[in-house]
């Protein structure tokens, strides 16, 4: 039985930073991409990251580039997301997700994430 499970999310001031976990098992972690997903109220679930299995690759959708550093501790089964310099535009619930495959796909979009986790909330204060 997979499981996928977020934590680290909170309030916090515009400007500071928050570090997402997101704990997997039941599944071989090392031999499939992640990613971080956020859905704000009112809108459609939007893809945040995706990291290859192996780190390597990384895609990032363009309104955290620079902000936002997403890694993994395979040994761990661990995907972090840590998020420096927050808006309030970056308040969501943010969703982790286990891939289909080794790699990114290009569009990294929904349908190419099998597992997904609960979520955990982020607001973010001005």
């Amino acid at each position: 039985q997979v499981q996928v499970v977020e934590s680290g999310g909170g309030l916090v001031q515009a400007g500071g930073s928050l570090r997402l976990s997101c704990k997997v098992s039941g599944l071989s972690f090392d031999d499939y991409a992640m990613g971080w997903f956020r859905q704000a109220p009112g809108k459609e679930r939007e893809g945040v990251s995706c990291i290859s299995r192996g780190g390597g690759s990384i895609y990032w959708t363009d309104s955290v580039k620079g902000r936002f550093t997403i890694s993994r501790d395979n040994a761990k089964n661990t995907l972090y997301l840590q998020m420096n310099s927050l808006k309030p535009e970056d308040t969501a619930m943010y969703y982790c997700a286990a891939g289909r495959s080794h790699y990114c796909s290009g569009s990294w979009s929904r349908p190419d994430f099998g597992y997904w986790g609960q979520g955990t909330q982020v607001t973010v204060s001005s």
